[in-house]
This record gives C-alpha cells, structure tokens and sequence, in this order.
C-alpha cells in the first residue's frame, strides 16, 4: 500500500488533512529537541566534567546555529524548494540524538549542540512559508495553531526528560542521560517520516545557487522598512522573554517563593501562550495585524517591568499570566504580517530573516539583562526589557503607518 503523500497547492478538501499533518510534525520535532536540551544537557554536561563556562557555552551554540542559518535556509527555500530542506531537518532531527551517545568529553558537546540547532533553524521559516502559502486567507489563525502544537511538546518534553532521569538514576554512571537522548532520537523517527511525506507541485530541478541571490534577499529585506521593522519587533519580544525565562527564578527565589511555585508560574504562562495563539492568529486575519502586533510588544514589555514590584505567588502569577498574553498577542500575527508584506518569492527569506532577529533577541536578552543586574539590580535589568520594547513599538508603529503602501503593494504580487 502506498503511503499518502502531503502536495502544497491541492484543492480545498485536503487542507484539513494538511493542519494535521503540519501539528504532528511540530509536535514531534520540538519535543525531541526539547527533551534533548532541558533539563538533560545541563546535568548531563556537568556528569562529563564541564565546568560553568563549558555549560554556558554549549547552551549558547543551539540558538548560534539559528541565528546564522535561518536567513540562508529561507533563502535557499524560496529558490530549490520546501521539500529538500524539510528532509534535511528530518535526517537532522533523527541523527543528532544519537551522537550524544557517543559523547565522553564535554567539549564535544559543543559541536554536536550547534548541529542539532540546524533542525530548528530550517523547520521554523520552512513551515512558516508553508503555511503562509497553503493558507493565505488564514495563515494567521494557522500560525497560532501551529505554534500551539509546538507549544505542547515544549511543555511535556521536559516531564518526560526528567521522568526517565529519575527511572534510570540507579543504572551506572551516563546511562540515565543517555536514554533520554535515546527517547529523543525515538520521537524523532515520525519527524523523519512526516518530512519525507511532503511532496509539493513545480519542484525545480536542483542547482547551484549564486551567492548574489542571498545577497540580494537579504537586502530585499532589510531595504523594506516594514519587514524590517517586524523583525525588530521579533528581536525585542524575545529579548524581554529571554531576561524573564531568565531572572525571574533568581528573582523568585530571592524573594522566598518555593521551586514547585516557580514551576507552576512557568507552566501557566505557557498554556496560556498555547491556548490564546490560535484566538490571536484568527484576531490577526480578521483585523488590522499592525495594532495586535503593537498593543502585544507593549503589554509584554509593561509587565516584565512590573516583576520587581510584585511580591507574592498569585501578584507574580497574574503578571507572568499577562506578559504570556503579550507575547501571544504579538508573535501570531509578525510571521502573518511579514507574509502580507513579503513578495511572492521572497517569503521564505523573509521568514528565515524573522526567526534569524529573534534568536538574536533571544541570545542577547539575558546577557544584557545580566549585566544591568549585576551593576544596577533587578529593578533596572527588567526595566531595560520594557525601554527597548516601547522603543521598537514606536518604530514599528512609524514605519507601517501608511496602509495604502502595503495595499499598493499586495495589488503588484
């Protein structure tokens, strides 16, 4: 029996089919990834001997690998084709796992962290150009379901990491660590074979590609004040969630609230980003994305500057709760403006180019959060968050303020 293949731009009656399809995959995907990173690599990495700097290190190189290759991997889709780097993440997916297995010095965690980082750094502007081609008239609401299903596989894979640490914590010496990367490389396999599935109309023959067409992408982006400007918006979001994911449990606890408590917030905010993003994404089709991308940046960055005035369990609940709101607010609807604005052809170098910022956003967050703690404390460390992102709501408010430029401009596509 043949197995049923996943086609981009067949009839209406298959779309159905298509959402499934595209929510195993990011299921999958991000809970083998997930799973690998949290909370096994810290504890594993200190199990080979590594020192802090080595442990800080190898946690920097997974969102290096996104941050260099999104761009590029967007590019090269708009020209050779989904399918070929979906496959390639596949096999990504499915290999990286396995050399974990084979690590004895810390040092090579280095290496094989940045490379199992590539998985992310193509799936995520692949699947974004996707959707914003298969659902044009709802990509919207199909990004936030989407980034829902992710959400729920970045939220169970870490119960289940520690889960299997805990049932294998009586075997010798990496052996607990080591089946988890083994149950990462399991879950993996249908990540494999959903990639392998997705077959799409028109594939060119395959090419070398110029560099002047990265060249050219790049500042075909950057030129557009209204890309650019989404991508600021993208780098700040994530800024301000890398210092909160980052500090607010040294905050915490400096403040006497329990570990289970500061679980319980996490977990909260998350279901909230996961449950409210397919309301947003449907928000943001129906009504004007320029106003949820702004009023979401600004929520987000006014409550991570509230932290350090809060005090108790539920007052830092219902401001974790608000600034999960924010984020949801915002982050559905940028990949959905960006495909608005982007050309035809230039979709997926424009999503690889958003998800590029945002890992800079998010590696640069709690560095310089860091730093302003350090010197200046809390209080200020999360009021930098809030600056930087009414700054960019500002720019980003200048920069889209002409609607007839966008609709002048989606009339020439």
């Amino acid at each position: 029996m043949s197995h049923p293949t996943i086609h981009s731009g067949e009839p209406f009656f298959t779309d159905r089919r298509m959402m499934y399809y595209l929510f195993l995959l990011g299921f999958f995907a991000i809970f083998s990834t997930t799973i690998s990173k949290n909370p096994v690599l810290p504890l594993f990495s200190h199990a080979l001997g590594a020192d802090d700097a080595v442990i800080g290190l190898v946690a920097a190189v997974s969102p290096l690998a996104g941050i260099l290759f999104s761009f590029p991997v967007g590019v090269l889709s708009d020209h050779i084709g989904r399918r070929r780097l979906l496959i390639l993440a596949g096999f990504v997916f499915l290999s990286a796992p396995l050399l974990y297995l084979l690590i004895f010095d810390p040092l090579w965690l280095i290496p094989v962290r940045f490379f199992h980082g590539t998985a992310t750094a193509i799936l995520g502007p692949v699947i974004s150009a996707v959707i914003a081609e298969r659902f044009p008239e709802n990509k919207g609401a199909m990004l936030g379901q989407y980034s829902s299903a992710t959400l729920i596989g970045r939220t169970i894979a870490p119960l289940a990491g520690g889960i299997i640490i805990s049932s294998f914590i009586l075997y010798p010496g990496l052996v607990p660590f080591q089946m988890v990367y083994v149950a990462a490389a399991i879950a993996a396999v249908p990540v494999l074979i959903l990639t392998l599935m997705f077959h799409e109309k028109g594939l060119s023959p395959l090419t070398r590609l110029p560099l002047s067409k990265f060249k050219d992408s790049f500042i075909a982006f950057f030129a557009n004040a209204r890309l650019c400007a989404t991508a600021l918006v993208d780098m700040a979001t994530y800024f301000a969630f890398g210092a909160f994911e980052t500090f607010l449990p040294l905050f915490l606890m400096s403040n006497r609230i329990d570990a289970y408590q500061i679980g319980i917030i996490f977990a909260v905010q998350v279901l909230i980003i996961a449950g409210t993003k397919p309301f947003f994404g449907k928000l943001a089709d129906r009504f004007d994305k320029r106003y949820q991308i702004t009023f979401g940046l600004i929520i987000l960055g006014s409550s991570v500057a509230l932290i350090p005035f809060t005090t108790g369990f539920y007052e830092i609940l219902f401001v974790s709760a608000v600034c999960g709101l924010g984020m949801s607010l915002s982050t559905v609807a940028t990949s959905a403006y960006v495909a608005d604005v982007a050309g035809k052809k230039e979709i997926g170098a424009s999503m690889g180019a958003l998800s590029s910022t945002m890992d800079i956003g998010h590696a640069a967050g709690p560095v310089c959060t860091g730093i302003i703690v350090m010197t200046s404390g809390y209080a200020y460390g999360f009021f930098a968050s809030f600056l930087l992102t009414v700054a960019v709501a500002i720019v980003f408010a200048v920069a889209v303020r002409n609607r007839c430029q966008m609709c002048s401009l989606q009339d020439l596509k």
